[in-house]
């Protein structure tokens, strides 16, 4: 391990088992069914509901996921997209007859079918041992009895008081006395609890056929929403196969498209040619090269990525080898490409993710999200349910990929990962942020393979992005950095709130050792036994 030190936490260090979330208390609901005999499947879903109340703006009940899992009896990996479609009534021209130019962030415009709690029990039907109800168990617990905020929560609720105080349902379940909680307030969601009992006793049917999808009906269509039933029973999650590429001696999986998990795959695709283990790590060279890399990457990824039913992504032609040759030719080391960066071939926020790895060496990488800090600001009437806003990841330019349509997937920024080498599985990450999610995942992964850090220290190292046309950069990135970067024609700016948040777990074939890492940016924590 080279001498660069972040100072933070140590790995955490286990024989047996490992969970790693951004709340202890999910954390901490994983290890109570991985020691009653549950798997990492089982854990991972009792970690997401519960993440569902104690981090009630990044996830829920109604938002979607996507899952990767490792099936040790078998040695394959599977992939599950869990992402919920347009309403049957959104197109362009009825989002254009309401007066919209782009489909709205917030509101109920902005909400597609949640699709997270049909993913939960369709992954525990097909590789849990437990009952699914059983699974909710800590979540409606927390919900009714009450969780201790913690303090980045709590940071992140306040900022987006407001966007409660719209709806008189939201502001019911998120505000006390017209305020969000302080950190360290007991908060209660006495409404989601009864909606999570009620699917722990029906299972999903709950939510997409019964008493709950008529209540979530029913408050969409007095706010002028376009969910129907027929939405809501006719969704399904959706087994599909990982895409992957080669980095160095690994191979790095991703869910495909309608996730934006290739754009990962490109970016490191095209860092294979850079030699980034001979720069310094942190120097202006390493970081601009970096950049240059995902700028290719992520223009290319925005005008492809969409819903594979829909249109035709050519993921094997993104992922060749000629590609990121092509693509590594167009960066310049002494001078940034400015924006728009134009796609490589001829003729697009805030979420949890945690990581599981049981005693039988199963492995759950997922992620659960609402999209915005917050999702659409609409709690569906009685139900207690934050409504995610993902269909604002549509456009509604009509020849576009990632078009709105009747029953069509968004293009996802939720991206779970898994690496292996010679055959198995050894690193299982991710990385929060939206747009920075493909990018947090090189990033991650090189600080660990390229340059030496451990797990904990590839997770705590200073991070920087392209947003709006600008590099930004956390504080600890010094002046003398940010003034060389700008030398070869970066716009750069200090990030305002830490970027994103990750959790990884490293699986020693040699020892047997789990190693876990959790984001010192977010409140969470890694713990085995």
């Amino acid at each position: 391990m080279r001498d660069i030190q972040y100072p933070g936490r140590s790995v955490v260090m286990a024989t047996g088992a490992m969970v790693a979330t951004s709340q202890p208390m999910a954390t901490a609901a994983a290890l109570r069914i991985l020691r009653r005999g549950g798997n990492a499947m089982d854990a991972a879903v009792a970690a997401s509901a519960t993440l569902s109340v104690t981090e009630p703006l990044s996830t829920g009940v109604g938002g979607d996921c996507f899952l990767l899992y490792h099936e040790a009896a078998t040695g394959e990996l599977h992939a599950l997209n869990g992402s919920g479609r347009a309403p049957a009534r959104a197109t362009p021209d009825a989002l254009r007859a309401s007066g919209m130019t782009t489909v709205p962030e917030r509101g109920i415009l902005s909400v597609s079918v949640p699709g997270a709690v049909d993913a939960w029990q369709t992954a525990v039907e097909r590789f849990g041992t437990c009952d699914f109800g059983a699974l909710l168990e800590p979540a409606f617990e927390y919900a009714e009895s009450g969780f201790a905020v913690t303090p980045v929560i709590a940071g992140v609720w306040q900022k987006h008081a407001g966007l409660f105080r719209q709806s008189p349902d939201s502001a019911r379940s998120f505000l006390a006395d017209d305020k969000a909680p302080a950190a360290g307030a007991l908060h209660r969601f006495p409404d989601l609890a009864r909606s999570l009992r009620l699917i722990a006793e029906q299972g999903k049917d709950a939510l997409y056929r019964g008493a709950l999808a008529e209540e979530i009906v029913r408050f969409s269509d007095e706010h002028s929403g376009l969910l129907t039933l027929e939405d809501l029973a006719s969704h399904r999650s959706e087994w599909v196969e990982p895409v992957s590429s080669d980095y160095r001696d690994l191979t790095v999986f991703e869910v495909p498209p309608n996730s934006q998990g290739i754009t990962a795959l490109m970016t490191l695709n095209i860092l294979e040619q850079a030699g980034l283990g001979s720069l310094q790590h942190l120097s202006p060279a390493h970081i601009h090269l970096v950049t240059e890399a995902f700028k290719l990457a992520q223009a290319t990824g925005a005008r492809y990525i969409a819903d594979p039913s829909f249109s035709d992504v050519p993921v094997q032609a993104l992922l060749s080898d000629r590609f990121a040759q092509q693509q590594y030719a167009r960066i310049d080391r002494g001078v940034a490409m400015t924006f728009p960066v134009s796609p490589g071939l001829p003729e697009h926020k805030d979420t949890v993710y945690l990581t599981v790895v049981d005693k039988d060496r199963n492995i759950v990488s997922f992620i659960n999200s609402l999209y915005h800090p917050g999702g659409s600001g609409m709690v569906a009437g009685g139900t207690g349910i934050l409504l995610q806003n993902r269909a604002a990841c549509f456009v509604l330019e009509k020849n576009h990929a990632n078009c709105i349509a009747p029953g069509k997937r968004p293009m996802h920024t939720i991206i779970p990962a898994m690496a292996y080498r010679d055959g198995k599985p050894v690193l299982s990450f991710g990385v929060m942020g939206g747009s920075y999610q493909p990018l947090g995942h090189a990033c991650v992964l090189s600080n660990w393979l390229d340059f030496g850090l451990d797990i904990q220290q590839a997770i705590d190292a200073p991070r920087f992005h392209v947003e709006n046309g600008a590099l930004v950069v956390e504080r600890p990135v010094p002046q003398t950095t940010r003034q060389a970067l700008a030398r070869l024609g970066h716009r750069v700016v200090e990030a305002g709130t830490p970027i994103g948040g990750a959790q990884m777990i490293y699986i020693d074939r040699v020892s047997g050792v789990l190693h876990g890492a959790s984001d010192a940016r977010k409140d969470g924590c890694a713990l085995g036994y």
